[in-house]
């Protein structure tokens, strides 16, 4: 029986650095799906690499995986176990969480890779 179940999002995303002064682009608010952290030294924002921004820096092609179904936020360990498969097989992951769940952004060029370990290690992993 599968731990869990994660949806691989169908278009890559790309991770912005901005100045932690940045005005959010309209753009960005307009997406159907997109992530902002704002700390004192950095404004970051990630959403579908078809919304381009003009950034300090950036990170292109990173794909999502969704971990599926609603998550209670006192669930320990889920975010690391996942962690801990992809780390064993070098696969470098960019996590994000909402109230409900998370998401684990691996490179595009190591989601064969991520998909598979996760599979050998007991999860579903499915195409959104």
């Amino acid at each position: 029986m599968a731990i869990q179940t994660l949806a691989v999002l169908p278009r890559p995303f790309t991770i912005y650095a901005m100045d932690p002064d940045a005005v959010i682009p309209a753009q960005v608010l307009a997406s159907d799906l997109f992530f902002i952290g704002r700390t004192p030294d950095q404004l970051s924002i990630i959403l579908p690499d078809t919304i381009p921004l003009a950034a300090q820096e950036q990170d292109n092609d990173w794909r999502a995986l969704e971990l599926l179904g609603s998550l209670e936020l006192s669930m320990v360990g889920i975010m690391a176990k996942i962690g801990e498969v992809l780390a064993a097989t070098k696969v470098s992951i960019f996590v994000l969480s909402t109230f409900d769940t998370d998401f684990f952004l691996v490179k595009n060029n190591k989601l064969d890779t991520a998909v598979n370990a996760l599979q050998r290690a007991g999860y579903t992993v499915v195409n959104q």
